[in-house]
């Protein structure tokens, strides 16, 4: 009888080398997230850097980080081609619930024998139950043509011609449906995609539409949401605070073969932060120039308070009687700024006070006015005078000219204004509200590249103004505008306007609820 062959390989030094092996691994998904992780620290520090100062310009680095944290994470997530050690079970990958508000399909799979007879003696089977697993799924974009027949009927006794009045259409002999129309603004405005994207889109999903036909369904849809926008104009203006910001938008310039520099302006009335149950509301508006007289002419007779950043153009409006409240974000930035290039115990010691500030704003937010003020006086009031003290000495000791001395003069100039939300708990620490709002237009400012016309940028604020509130009061836009738009275009009764702002509307039956953000 022959011996068992014998392993050449010591099971000792196998494992060890397994768990070296192993070790070398665990270091290297453990360095992976830790760069993930810093990534998204990046991403997150840039993006809160990326609507301030104007010298600021973070939005390639951002990109590129996000590109650099969606192939990590592609890695992460892939499977692993290498066998797994034996007798070691491989965890599965941690999946979060699918959405609950998902239509779902089921679907049944029976054994190969069928539920009736065991494959292997043929006996009858009776049920135990059974296993289940939900899965993501996609049903791919199919275009397709509505043909609206109208029979017509002749009245044998007098001839009469009878038949159904023709739908009402959402461009004048043309050919799209408001469904359509609403598509299109939202994939551009709020998806940010180009009419030339969606034209290659459409063409690759059997759809043959030529893009200046899209951009006039555009110019449609903005004409028949002009009095939306006009009411929520007139809602924004009645609130007793508004946050005010602009941002530059290209505007094409043909006589001059380039583009030239437009404003899109938002202004936000939003007090939920103060816990207000009243819905938020912001209004966008176009302009060719950053003068003066735009903001002076978009607040006319407004004489609340306005928040905003350190524009000289709003100075007309507090002369007027507006309340000037400043951002502490701003002077924050402008200290930070500096701290980044080079840190400084003045610099540290002023970003860890106004840090201090934003801790009793997290404690406080949401709820009403006299707590916020309260918690305020009680205990930001004294953080924010030895702030105060902290500036005046280090200006006695500055260079007038340094940009250390420039940062402090910027938030002593504005002291009554940076120390007004301390007396009102209706105001805000800082203008973010403002500033989050024109974020789709940064991100869509890159897609879309410029407007074609000051017409092309008064429609995009218009857009902006109808899709941005209803993401802001968890209202899906495009099965918003859809509907709108044709009770619009069918002679909706103005005593019922109301009915279709977007905080009061109610969705059709067949249409999904949209989740809140």
């Amino acid at each position: 009888m022959s011996e068992a062959p014998v392993s050449s390989v010591d099971p000792a030094a196998r494992i060890a080398a397994l768990e070296a092996s192993l070790a070398r691994a665990n270091a290297a998904l453990a360095a992976r997230d830790l760069l993930i992780d810093t990534l998204r620290g990046q991403i997150a520090r840039l993006r809160r850097m990326q609507f301030g100062a104007s010298s600021e310009k973070p939005g390639r680095e951002i990109e590129q980080l996000e590109l650099a944290l969606d192939e990590l994470e592609t890695e992460r997530d892939a499977p692993v081609p290498e066998a797994a050690a034996p007798g070691v079970v491989a965890q599965p990958v941690p999946v979060r619930s699918l959405p609950g508000h998902l239509p779902r399909e089921e679907v049944v799979h029976e054994p190969a024998s069928g539920a009736c007879a065991c494959p292997d003696c043929g006996g009858a089977l009776r049920a135990l139950g059974s296993d289940a697993q939900e899965m993501l799924d996609i049903v791919p974009v199919r275009w397709r043509v509505v043909c609206n027949v109208r029979p017509k009927y002749s009245c044998r006794v007098c001839e009469k011609i009878v038949q159904a009045p023709a739908p009402v259409s959402a461009v004048a002999r043309g050919k799209a449906t408001f469904s359509t129309l609403a598509h299109v603004v939202v994939s551009k405005f709020d998806h940010h995609l180009p009419l030339y994207r969606q034209v290659e889109m459409m063409a690759a999903q059997g759809g043959d539409i030529d893009r200046s036909t899209l951009a006039g369904w555009t110019g449609q849809a903005a004409a028949l949401l002009d009095p939306i926008v006009s009411r929520i104009r007139d809602e924004v203006l009645k609130a007793d605070k508004i946050h005010a910001d602009d941002t530059p938008v290209p505007v094409l310039d043909p006589g001059r073969g380039k583009t030239a520099t437009g404003r899109l302006w938002v202004y936000a009335a939003d007090d939920q932060a103060s816990g207000s149950t009243a819905p938020r509301a912001t209004w966008y508006r176009f302009t060719p120039d950053r003068t003066a007289a735009h903001p002076t002419s978009h607040l006319a007779g407004f004489r609340g308070f306005l928040q905003a950043d350190a524009y000289a153009g709003y100075d007309g409006l507090y002369h007027d009687g507006v309340s000037e409240v400043a951002c502490w974000a701003h002077f924050r930035r402008k200290v930070f700024d500096l701290h980044e290039r080079s840190p400084t115990p003045l610099t540290t010691d002023i970003l860890e006070r106004i840090g201090a500030l934003y801790v009793v704003e997290a404690e406080v937010r949401g709820q009403p006015p006299d707590v916020r003020c309260r918690a305020r006086q009680e205990k930001s009031r004294p953080l924010v005078e030895a702030l105060r003290e902290v500036l005046d000495a280090a200006l006695r000791h500055l260079s007038p000219r340094s940009d250390m001395a420039k940062a402090c003069r910027y938030g002593t100039k504005r002291w009554p204004a940076l120390s007004r939300f301390l007396d009102d708990g209706r105001l805000e620490i800082d203008n973010n509200i403002a500033e989050r709002a024109l974020r789709g237009v940064a991100v869509g400012r890159r897609n879309w590249l410029f407007a074609g016309s000051r017409a092309g940028g008064e429609r995009a604020a218009a857009i902006y103004t109808v899709i941005q509130i209803c993401k802001a009061n968890g209202v899906d836009p495009q099965a918003y505008i859809a509907d709108v738009i044709a009770k619009i275009a069918g002679d909706w009764p103005t005593s019922r306007w109301d009915e279709l702002m977007p905080w009061n509307w109610m969705p059709p039956a067949d249409q999904p609820v949209a989740q809140a953000a």
